[in-house]
């Protein structure tokens, strides 16, 4: 593999790793190898929710709307987001979950990436 470029398509390459398309998960020598940032193409069906909130959050995180209608719960607060573009973003220490109001694509972007936070078997989304 040529470690300097990389093209797929995001639904394609997202099926195969939880929807990750870029992180400290992939294999060393793949140009989406980074422990810097991660990034995810969230495909959620309606009522899709996550299974348990995250707690002790330690990365700062982006996530934006591509469509549908999702909403990220935080202590004492909900963001919906419904228009396509609307987005959220929260930091370190920041608790929180998600569902999916709607069929919803969200673009999950994460820094630093690091290992640890995924609650077994379920898709994350940010």
């Amino acid at each position: 593999m040529d470690d300097s470029v990389y093209a797929g398509n995001a639904g394609e390459d997202a099926a195969l790793d939880r929807g990750w398309l870029l992180g400290h998960f992939k294999e060393p020598g793949d140009p989406r190898r980074s422990d810097s940032v991660e990034i995810k193409w969230g495909v959620h069906p309606r009522g899709d929710e996550r299974a348990r909130w995250v707690r002790g959050e330690e990365r700062r995180t982006l996530l934006v709307l591509i469509s549908g209608r999702f909403r990220v719960a935080f202590p004492g607060r909900g963001v919906l987001l419904k228009d396509q573009g609307d987005y959220v973003v929260w930091g370190r220490g920041v608790d929180h979950s998600w569902v999916a109001e709607e069929e919803s694509v969200v673009l999950t972007v994460r820094r630093p990436s690091v290992p640890g936070y995924a609650a077994p078997h379920e898709e994350e989304g940010g």
